[in-house]
């Protein structure tokens, strides 16, 4: 096929996605010279509609990059007000006293929120400095230059066929070239991923770790709801052998924000982690809130959990990586929106300070290191041994030394007795032979409290153009029923919470069906696979879920 010609458009800073890194960065580039020309670019059919995250937001993110966002209106309205922390049981719950954990897992001073609608709010502040953010506009390559650093990205293109060949309506798209490319894509990036292994930016890092995070929003009966209220979990229905937890979350408006995490390290393929959470809402406790009330909205997204050590070199020939695309999530906390905001404030800062001295497309090694030594890498290195902790003594007892590790650091400077703990194999090595478990025999749901994958899916307002090219790539196609069936009971029909992928019986025998237009975009495909045979991509912009309010 010839090569496609594209126009190209040149700008300063080239940011892709837009979260909350990505919009802190284009925040700060304008506040620091409003003559930069700055452009974002969001693959969700607007801003906010890919954004899902539990929430509770520590602010001091926004607190230094808006310092007056009360008076500018962010959606910041509830403020946490009671924090609980349960370990269950199938029938009932034991309390931990909040005197018992450490200062860091605090809640007060946080706000329970929809990042979709923060973000919203974010683009408005953007657009009101000048930034310009084009919704709907997948980045689906990047761009390098004769000297093999980045120098853009591909963005709207659009009107492909099934096999890749442009289509009649086929539109090309653009190229944005800039001095920088920021990328603020979330967890397992495309763009972000290709990056890592081509510039070899993880060498230096352990292995990164994730967990598959669900959520669902309820209007719930006004005598269940307690405004401000957050309730975590550990415990049933996981049970103490696999790592994972939940969230109970009272927003305004009689609404209440139920997830649960299931840590993507888990050994046994026929662990199904959206059976587990649907599972966990019959709890008595969740039961009781819930009981009478309406689900709402549906979602799910892959949470990066491997902290300060999987972090790799976030500085490459011609950009950087933000956010979540870098591994920033506090995991005991459950929180990465305030580190997200910081690393992209601290990328803007990069870039400002390397345009004003008039360079362009070299490493910026001054972020990285300005990363790591300040707030994010702060914030991350007190609880770095928490995930590596629970994977080698399972939630009871890496809850007990993960606990012990930072009160101790709290203590006495930073210090721990346990150094720097490795976090061993990835999750996608972690998953064992299925001959070596049983089948887990999961209740049917209800209708009422538990729903079917596919009825959920539907409340995540997911739509694909049929006609695009799969953007769920095997690398070998014979791999699933040669390889992952035998071996390992085909996970993928399991791990996913959307069921994008089935085991059907054919004239010939197992074929392995990908339904795409159902996926949510949660990546976990990419990362647990066994044979690591998926490659996740991006669609056509625009596609994917509709998120009103997670």
């Amino acid at each position: 096929m010839a090569e496609i010609e594209r126009e190209a458009m040149e700008v300063d800073v080239v940011i892709v996605g837009a979260g909350p890194a990505g919009l802190s960065a284009a925040i700060r580039l304008k506040q620091l010279d409003e003559d930069l020309m700055v452009v974002v670019l969001e693959k969700g059919s607007e801003v906010g509609a890919h954004i899902l995250s539990g929430a509770v937001l520590d602010p001091s993110g926004l607190d230094a990059l808006i310092p007056d966002w009360k008076e500018k209106g962010a959606p910041l309205n509830v403020p946490v007000k009671k924090d609980n922390f349960y370990i269950f049981g199938e029938g009932g719950q034991v309390r931990i006293p909040n005197w018992t954990m450490p200062p860091l897992m605090n809640n007060h001073g946080n706000y329970i929120v929809s990042m979709g609608n923060v973000c919203r709010w974010m683009a408005e502040q953007a657009e009101a400095l000048g930034v310009e953010v084009y919704p709907g506009m997948a980045c689906s390559e990047l761009v390098y230059d004769e000297n093999g650093a980045v120098k853009g990205v591909v963005a709207g293109e659009f009107g492909k066929n099934p096999d890749g060949t442009p289509g009649d309506g086929y539109e090309p798209g653009m190229e944005l070239h800039g001095k920088y490319t920021i990328i603020a894509e979330g967890v397992r990036g495309s763009l972000a991923k290709e990056i890592i292994g081509k510039y070899d930016l993880a060498q230096d890092s352990d292995v990164p770790k994730f967990g598959i995070g669900m959520k669902e929003i309820w209007d719930v009966k006004p005598e269940n709801h307690n405004e401000g209220e957050v309730t975590h979990s550990l415990g049933w229905p996981l049970g103490f052998k696999n790592g994972g937890g939940s969230f109970l979350y009272h927003i305004d408006n009689n609404q209440v924000y139920v997830g649960y995490i299931v840590d993507l390290n888990y050994k046994n393929p026929y662990l199904n982690p959206y059976q587990e959470f649907q599972r966990f809402k019959h709890h008595p406790r969740v039961k009781q809130v819930l009981e009478g009330g309406k689900r709402v909205a549906y979602g799910a997204r892959a949470v990066t959990k491997g902290g300060f050590q999987s972090i790799p070199d976030t500085a490459f020939p011609g950009g950087m990586i933000a956010g979540c695309s870098a591994g920033l999530v506090n995991l005991p906390r459950i929180k990465g929106n305030h580190n997200a905001m910081h690393s992209g404030r601290q990328a803007a800062e990069a870039a400002y300070d390397a345009i004003k001295a008039g360079r362009s497309g070299d490493t910026l090694s001054e972020y990285d290191a300005a990363l790591k030594a300040g707030p994010v890498g702060k914030d991350l290195k007190r609880v770095r041994n928490v995930a590596p902790l629970n994977a080698r003594f399972g939630p009871a007892g890496g809850m007990a030394l993960g606990g012990f590790d930072m009160w101790f650091q709290t203590l006495f400077g930073g210090f721990s007795l346990f150094g720097t703990l490795k976090h061993g194999k990835s999750d996608a090595q972690a998953t064992e032979k299925a001959d070596k478990h049983k089948p887990i025999d999961y209740p049917k749901p209800d209708g009422v409290l538990s729903f079917d994958r596919l009825t959920n899916v539907s409340f995540s307002n997911t739509n694909h153009e049929e006609s695009q090219p799969c953007h769920l790539r095997l690398k070998d196609a014979s791999i699933p029923i040669d390889v992952n069936l035998p071996q390992y009971a085909e996970p993928a029909q399991r791990y996913c919470p959307a069921g994008v992928y089935e085991v059907v019986e054919g004239d010939n025998g197992p074929k392995f069906q990908i339904n795409f237009q159902n996926c949510v975009h949660c990546k976990t495909c990419d990362i647990k696979d066994p044979s690591q045979n998926i490659n996740w991509t991006v669609p056509q912009g625009g596609d994917g879920p509709n998120y009103p309010n997670m």
